[in-house]
């Protein structure tokens, strides 16, 4: 049986993405993502926060220069990726660990937002592909009339 760590976080941006770049010139985006929980309290009959978790999150590459470029400081995002424990020896001599989402997909959540999309350019496709699809939908598609428009070219 295979173990799959994937894991799904939810929450605020506690500060602009860092965007850097490795000795071999390869992109990361490191940010904290807080997330807590809200509970109603029928004694008080109010909304309490809960304890907030924070999660230290690395998304490499392209998608992590489009995260960092998108998102800002108190932006409410969700992030996918597989845990990763870090153990190291701190200033004083003792062995600690971290954990570590290593995202795989992530950007904006739209519960409270609306977002917009744009394609950058040098997205991964090569030179004599197919044209890029419009993300257009035809009247036909919107007034549920049957009529298909699912041929894009993905």
């Amino acid at each position: 049986m295979a173990l799959d760590n994937n894991v799904t976080v939810i929450g605020q941006l506690t500060a602009d993405p860092e965007l850097r770049h490795t000795k071999k010139n390869i992109p990361v985006a490191s940010f904290t993502i807080a997330h807590n929980d809200r509970i109603f309290d029928k004694e008080s009959e109010e909304w309490v926060d809960g304890e907030p978790t924070f999660v230290r999150c690395s998304y490499w590459r392209e998608a992590g220069e489009n995260f960092a470029e998108s998102n800002e400081k108190g932006g409410r995002v969700f992030v996918v990726g597989k845990l990763k424990q870090n153990n190291f020896t701190d200033k004083d001599g003792n062995e600690r660990s971290s954990i570590e989402l290593i995202v795989e997909e992530g950007g904006p959540s739209n519960k409270f937002a609306t977002t917009t999309a744009t394609r950058r350019k040098g997205n991964g496709n090569r030179a004599g592909a197919k044209p890029k699809a419009k993300a257009t939908a035809s009247v036909a598609a919107e007034t549920g009339d049957g009529g298909s428009d699912d041929d894009f070219d993905f």
